[in-house]
């Protein structure tokens, strides 16, 4: 059953990466030459993909307090790499989540293959892109949960005028081997405002829904500062907003990009 499951995600991730191959416009994808664009510090993942040749690496680390318990988890890696226009592979590697007090639990999250194709290349307007990907069985059950985990996503962004410009992304987890909660959607919404060339500021609501269960909500506010066009650093605070959700987490994070890698 689970490698049926997995291979039915390996299908879909491929027939998606075709697709995206054949009807991406090269002339309106990102380039080598614009800045580096991250799927953190927010929830929220860019709505737009790395440049083709391109390998962008994003960390951090995060500590995060929830019923009485502390836990420092790191380094939050994920890899991303642009494989033609408009279309990118990318992983997010294994993190370790550390018990600092009481009943907070410790071990390594999944290592989590995707493919992300962006739609709608369009400058001045609202850009989408698409991800599927999947969680592999690879980490601790405590962290991560039971077997495989494939996603869908729906990242997208809009920019307004004066540096404002707003996004959000909807997501719909499935986790066929759980008990309860097999099915989570999340939604987030950002309003972000740039403040210089290189200083940009958000604040996020995120919003998970799990059936059967209580939702988890959270307001996450934070910043980015472009150290150079293809590095950046970042820093973030959430707090939860009910009961079910973390009292909160403090971030930061680093990330970088190497170019023409396919010359």
């Amino acid at each position: 059953m689970f490698l049926n499951r997995l291979g039915a995600v390996a299908r879909m991730l491929a027939v998606l990466a075709v697709a995206a191959a054949s009807a991406a416009r090269a002339d309106s994808c990102p380039k080598a030459s614009d800045d580096i664009a991250t799927d953190r510090p927010d929830v929220t993942n860019s709505s737009i993909v790395v440049p083709v040749g391109s390998l962008q690496n994003e960390n951090g680390v995060n500590l995060t307090s929830r019923d009485g318990g502390r836990t420092i988890d790191g380094s939050n890696s994920r890899w991303r790499l642009g494989i033609a226009p408009c279309l990118e592979v990318l992983v997010d590697l294994p993190s370790y989540s550390g018990r600092l007090k009481s009943s907070a639990v410790s071990g390594f999250s999944d290592v989590t293959p995707a493919v992300k194709w962006q739609i709608s290349p369009v400058p001045g307007k609202i850009d989408l892109s698409i991800t599927a990907g999947v969680a592999l069985p690879t980490g601790a059950t405590d962290i991560a949960g039971r077997g495989a985990q494939p996603y869908i996503q729906l990242p997208w962004s809009w920019e307004l005028h004066d540096g404002w410009g707003v996004s959000g992304m909807f997501t719909e987890f499935v986790r066929p081997a759980e008990r309860t909660g097999r099915h989570i959607s999340e939604t987030t919404f950002v309003i972000e405002r740039k403040l210089t060339e290189r200083v940009s500021v958000f604040t996020e609501y995120v919003g998970d829904y799990p059936d059967g269960a209580r939702p988890t909500q959270l307001i996450n506010s934070g910043g980015m500062y472009h150290v150079t066009p293809t590095q950046q650093l970042d820093v973030h605070v959430a707090f939860g907003l009910n009961r079910n959700s973390p009292n909160y987490i403090i971030g930061v994070g680093y990330s970088f990009r190497v170019d023409g890698l396919f010359r």
